[in-house]
Formats: C-alpha cells, sequence, structure tokens
C-alpha cells in the first residue's frame, strides 16, 4: 500500500485535471523537482512481531550448575583435576629408610675383646670363699669376742686343709703354701688380741688388723 502511493505521488496529473487543480499540478511538480534533486536516503524496515510472542532479551543464558547426580562429576575428560603429590619431605624421609648401611667384612671387629678373659676359677677359691665369710662375720655383731675368735681358729685350720691339698697334688707352689700359712697364723693372733681386748677403743684397731690380715689371706689364696 505504501508503495501505491509513493507512486501515485510521482506521477503527474492528467491533463484533463490540470485546469481543475492547478494547485495540486504545482506541488506535484515542486515534490518531484525536489526528488529528483535531493540525495538518496536510506530506507528502514520495521518488522512487527505478534502481540502474542515474549519479547526476550539477548543475554547469554546461563549454563547450568551439576547437579551431584549428574555424569558430569565421574568424567575425568570433563573436569581434568591433577593428582595429588606426595610432600618431598615424605618421600626424602623413605628414602632414607630404605638405605642400609653395608656390612663389615669382618664380623669380629667392633664387639671382639681385645683381652680375653679367663673365665676359670682360681685353684685357691675355695680357701678364698672360706675367708671371705669370715671377714663378714667380722663386720657383723657376732655374739662375743670368744665365739669371734674361735671362728677364726677354725676357718683357718679349713684353709690349711685345702692348702696342704694343693700342694700334694703339685698344683702350688711351696712357697705359696708357706706363706698362705704365714698369714693365717697372724690372723689368728690378731683375733687373740681382739678377745682379749677391754676398752672399745683398742677393740675396733684390733678387729681392723684382724680384717686386713683375713683380706691379704684371702688375695694370697687367689694368687695360687
Amino acid at each position: 500500500m505504501a508503495s501505491t502511493i509513493l507512486q501515485f505521488l510521482f506521477l503527474p496529473n492528467p491533463p484533463h485535471l490540470n485546469h481543475l487543480f492547478p494547485s495540486l499540478n504545482a506541488q506535484a511538480s515542486n515534490s518531484s523537482q525536489s526528488l529528483v534533486h535531493s540525495p538518496s536516503r536510506k530506507t528502514f524496515s520495521i518488522k512487527c512481531a505478534a502481540s502474542n510472542s515474549t519479547s526476550q532479551p539477548d543475554f547469554p543464558s546461563p549454563t547450568p550448575t551439576p547437579t551431584p547426580s549428574s555424569d558430569t562429576l565421574n568424567k575425568a575428560e570433563s573436569f581434568p583435576i591433577e593428582r595429588r603429590r606426595k610432600s618431598e619431605i615424605i618421600r626424602d624421609r623413605k628414602s632414607r629408610t630404605d638405605l642400609a648401611m653395608p656390612e663389615p667384612p669382618n664380623f669380629e671387629i667392633g664387639w671382639k675383646r681385645t683381652k680375653e678373659i679367663n673365665l676359670e676359677k682360681p685353684k685357691g677359691y675355695v680357701i678364698a670363699d672360706f675367708l671371705e665369710k669370715l671377714e663378714g662375720l667380722m663386720g657383723k655383731e657376732f655374739g662375743s669376742t670368744e665365739l669371734l675368735a674361735k671362728a677364726g681358729e677354725i676357718v683357718a685350720e679349713r684353709a690349711r686343709e685345702e692348702a696342704e691339698v694343693l700342694r700334694d697334688e703339685g698344683e702350688v707352689e711351696e712357697r705359696m703354701i708357706t706363706e698362705l700359712f704365714r698369714v693365717l697364723r697372724l690372723m689368728e693372733m690378731d683375733l687373740a688380741m681382739v678377745k682379749a681386748a677391754v676398752k672399745e677403743d683398742t677393740l675396733g684397731e684390733r678387729l681392723e688388723q684382724a680384717k686386713a690380715r683375713c683380706r691379704q689371706a684371702i688375695l694370697v689364696a687367689l694368687s695360687f
């Protein structure tokens, strides 16, 4: 319809209507001249949409948030996640524990004793055992001084018997037996002085002297 109206405007008036509408003829000529001399104008086309259609803005639709039940969470291709690497410290610690010290070529080095210990008992260990028990009695309150002197005489006699057995078997030299007899005799004399002591100071001094003689006899017996 708009095109027909434009065509009607551009067409000149018919000759039989010129004398009836002179003003229209002048206006048509002026409009045609203005259209010829005017530059070309741009035309715009407007499309009318249906009234019942809802207008929507041209915004990008947001992506739907994935639900836990969706399969995209279980696919490694959709979400490439780098695997968690272990710490450097843990790796170094494992490497240290895996290292083992090489065994020495000689297993005796480091634990073998440089000096051998003789586990054999000495020949006079029985005599030394008797004398050690007597020394223990001297350090205690052993009844009276008479009983202590009598016990000393019995121990000395038993030590002489054991020394004579070792001498007869030829296991101990004669000079060692003589030295043991001498020390035992001195011990018996000290115990006799203990029995005869009256004052406490004299009793203590003579008792210490008897202990020293007993220890000396123990050393002689262990040297067999």
